[in-house]
């Protein structure tokens, strides 16, 4: 069983434009062509069960469409393997943040997915903290894209200083923070959040962050606080699993990193 909790489609009349546009700005090249297709395919190729999608809201008035693209997806792919899976999200300025969350719920969307960078809006803001608060309180799970953006790598609006304020003050359940806890910022997510109460995912990590800090943040951290994740199609699922395959972690963990801990949670 294997299941990759971060990845991306679009919808097909902007896919190939978005995928585009994003491997201009962030000069890299995708392993998929962002279609729902695309991701199926490289998930029959790698050996990937389910692949858990993050949309981002990245205007307020996105949230209806979104959350009927995720709605609409995951009753396509109820009770089918391979599956998508997919979380809603919500903007920072919703100033009925508590109606849509409740609306995500209804709708059976396991949690959402926030991205400050993408959304310009420190992590560590009210208006988040108030998001991650009432999601906590509907049993809902929050994944954050955490650390740097390599395509706007100059200002980042997650750092793990952030995340550790976030952790102290609201202390939010079944939080997620995405490329190990903060992109390219390994020392301090190992010095600030490593063994704290929040999940760590591998999301373009395996390959991309040395595996020595990588096993030494998983020691510290525990297994059970680590999700397999690619951030598909910006890394390759066949390459990502390989990657962790080869790594010395013992069965029992591997188990837990590959599917225990994620099926744990969108079980809820």
């Amino acid at each position: 069983m294997v299941i990759d909790f971060h990845s991306h489609i679009f919808p097909e009349k902007i896919a190939s434009r978005t995928i585009e546009k994003l491997e201009g700005i962030a000069h890299v090249k995708a392993f998929s062509n962002g279609k729902e297709e695309g991701l199926l395919s490289s998930m029959e190729a790698a050996g990937v069960d389910v692949s858990l999608v993050l949309p981002v809201v990245t205007k307020p008035e996105q949230f209806a469409s979104v959350s009927h693209f995720a709605a609409q997806l995951n009753e396509a792919y109820q009770g089918r393997r391979p599956r998508l899976f997919s979380l809603g999200g919500i903007h920072p300025e919703s100033a009925d943040y508590k109606e849509k969350l409740r609306a995500i719920r209804d709708m059976g969307l396991r949690g959402i997915k926030l991205h400050p960078d993408y959304q310009e809006t420190y992590f560590d803001d009210v208006r988040y903290m108030r998001i991650l608060d009432y999601a906590s309180e509907l049993g809902l799970i929050s994944v954050i894209h955490a650390g740097v953006d390599i395509g706007f790598p100059e200002h980042v609006h997650c750092t793990p200083q952030m995340a550790r304020r976030v952790l102290d003050e609201v202390a939010p359940q079944n939080m997620v923070l995405a490329h190990y806890g903060g992109f390219g910022m390994w020392e301090d997510v190992e010095e600030l959040l490593a063994g704290r109460d929040v999940y760590f995912d591998t999301a373009y990590t395996l390959g991309f962050l040395e595996d020595e800090v990588f096993l030494r943040i998983l020691k510290k951290h525990g297994a059970d606080k680590v999700l397999f994740a690619t951030d598909s199609p910006w890394s390759g699922q066949r390459e990502s699993l390989d990657h962790l395959m080869q790594l010395p972690i013992c069965p029992e963990d591997r188990d837990k990193i590959l599917w225990r801990n994620a099926e744990r949670l969108l079980q809820g």
